[in-house]
């Protein structure tokens, strides 16, 4: 009983699955054209309707400095200065002006470090392919 149960239920299978096929027999069924398939057009993203036009004169947004405006985003622009800090560069009369721009002036005083300092700095720009080195001895 158990095995006409299982043959049966196995037959019953078989009929349910052919009964899928379109027609024709197992090995002579129609399949899908992989070569017909074509690709669908991208989705597009709908313009937005509440920006407002840009001003007359005002600077295109592409058109300013790459460099300002990354460094803008990372660091939120330049800080104000605290009042402590601002009465200690008094006190040590600094000026308004920042120290980089102080620095590559001919006016400025540097402490003298040494030969091997000012060769170091008298050295012609290069990509080191011609540095040599010598130690004393």
């Amino acid at each position: 009983m158990r095995k006409s149960l299982t043959i049966l239920m196995l037959a019953g299978g078989a009929m349910l699955l052919g009964a899928c096929s379109q027609g024709g027999s197992l090995f002579n069924r129609i399949r899908p054209d992989e070569f017909a398939v074509s690709r669908q057009a991208p989705l597009v993203v709908p313009p937005d309707f509440s920006l407002t036009p840009p001003n007359p004169g005002a600077p295109r947004p592409q058109d300013l400095d790459s460099a300002k405006q990354a460094l803008d985003a990372l660091f939120g622009g330049p800080a104000p200065r605290s009042a402590v800090e601002t009465d200690a560069l008094g006190k040590a009369g600094a000026s308004a002006v920042g120290i980089r721009s102080v620095v590559g002036d001919p006016r400025t005083k540097t402490v003298a470090k040494g030969a091997t300092v000012r060769d170091i700095l008298a050295a012609p720009e290069g990509d080191g392919r011609e540095a040599q080195t010598s130690i004393p001895g």
